[in-house]
């Protein structure tokens, strides 16, 4: 599990594609200190397995699956990439819960400059829609984000200068893709309405 809070803005080294799957090697420094083969993190978002750690940074699997429904094959050498370890236990949840397991890809739309923060407005797969709420939480790109309006196929949010200093949001212009996932206890509540439906229908019958 993590939190959407970005620790380090590491760099894709090169993309090895193997057999339908693929191996990432990223460039890393902050995130190295504790990490280990096996352990989680989420990269751009994506929740993904170190399987060899090295000086400068790490390597890790990625699945056939998760190269089809992310950006991550398509990364390009020296392409930032937003990372963060798997939340301690007992540590603080500074962001929301973020599962590193990515439900759609959007499109950067528009971006407006203000003085201090940038509007960025990214659409939105309609079937991610009714998981979205104003004032509510989504990673993009795997960083915690409060929605600030939505629509039926886009959303918009704002980025503070820390967000624009230490993410790869910082940098995205508009018809970038972008990962998104929306908050994992929207859909168990309406997992847990529809069984209840169900369960009411039953009783009924």
């Amino acid at each position: 599990m993590f939190t959407g809070i970005i620790e380090e803005h590491g760099a894709a080294v090169r993309l090895i594609e193997l057999d339908g799957a693929a191996q990432l090697r990223i460039r890393a420094t902050r995130v190295l200190g504790d990490l280990k083969p096996g352990d989680s993190v989420a990269v751009n978002g994506v929740c993904l397995t170190v399987i060899e750690l090295h000086s400068d940074g790490f390597t890790v699997d990625v699945m056939p699956e998760t190269l089809r429904r992310t950006t991550l094959g398509a990364v390009r050498p020296e392409q930032g990439l937003n990372l963060e370890r798997a939340v301690v236990a007992g540590g603080r949840l500074d962001g929301h819960i973020v599962q590193g397991h990515v439900d759609g890809v959007g499109v950067i739309e528009s971006r407006t400059p203000g003085s201090r923060w940038d509007d960025i407005v990214i659409t939105l797969p309609p079937e991610l829609a009714r998981y979205v709420a104003e004032k509510g939480s989504i990673a993009v790109d795997g960083v915690s984000l409060t929605v600030t309006e939505v629509g039926d196929d886009r959303f918009g949010v704002s980025l503070i200068p820390m967000t624009l200093d230490v993410t790869t949001l910082g940098k995205l212009e508009p018809a970038v893709q972008v990962n998104l996932e929306v908050d994992v206890i929207a859909k168990y509540v309406e997992r847990l309405l529809a069984t209840s439906g169900s369960e009411r229908e039953r009783v009924g019958s």
